[in-house]
């Protein structure tokens, strides 16, 4: 006889994905297992407060202000804490910069250590087998692959972030975004070019 399913709790959700979080939110908070409230204050969290637009606000003022830029790549820390950068998954942060003469990635090569008061959650390529492995062994071919060829002369640096450092790019300000202002600027920042495998935008550009 064929199995009957219909038994099943799982039976009983709506086939839609969101439907179903939230028949499940329902019946976790029925149950006491999970608080409505901080459940809507994590998700606000990390859709409004986390995310990749904090480290391009501190990219864009960094390409503005010669002496927050300075204080950055000396001290990391005590800088982002005063703008409120800091906490969990970003306990120690190290700012490295891209030159014409160094193009810097950054990778974890155990797991996902990742910046994420700064950048927000990691995307799923950041953690893949194959981005861990072969950002170390062939950067240039990684590069590559996200669009990314750099002048023969550029020597590539690759930063392992770990659960006790975890990095940030400061990537080389475009041309054609002088005059721009920090809101500007920061547009041009891309998640990408704030790990080494993109570059910021350019004036103009879609």
């Amino acid at each position: 006889m064929p199995h009957d399913h219909s038994d099943h709790p799982h039976a009983l959700l709506p086939p839609d994905p969101a439907l179903r979080v939230k028949a499940l939110e329902t019946i976790l908070t029925r149950k006491g297992l999970i608080d409505p409230a901080a459940l809507d204050e994590i998700i606000d969290t990390y859709q409004t407060k986390v995310g990749p637009q904090n480290g391009a606000r501190v990219v864009a003022r960094a390409w503005s202000d010669p002496a927050f830029k300075a204080a950055l790549l000396a001290d990391a820390d005590p800088v982002l804490s005063e703008l409120g950068y800091y906490g969990r998954q970003g306990e120690h942060m190290v700012v490295v910069e891209n030159t014409p003469e160094q193009h810097n990635m950054v990778v974890c090569t155990l797991c996902s250590c990742y910046p994420w008061p700064l950048l927000g959650i990691p995307p799923g390529w950041y953690k893949s087998d194959a981005y861990r492995a072969r950002a170390v062994r062939a950067p240039r071919a990684v590069l590559s692959e996200f669009g990314v060829t750099l002048p023969e002369g550029t020597r590539v640096r690759v930063w392992d972030s770990t659960a006790e450092v975890r990095y940030l790019v400061l990537p080389m300000r475009p041309e054609g975004s002088e005059g721009l202002d920090e809101n500007a600027l920061a547009a041009l920042v891309t998640r990408d070019s704030m790990v080494g495998t993109g570059l910021p935008k350019t004036p103009g550009a879609p």
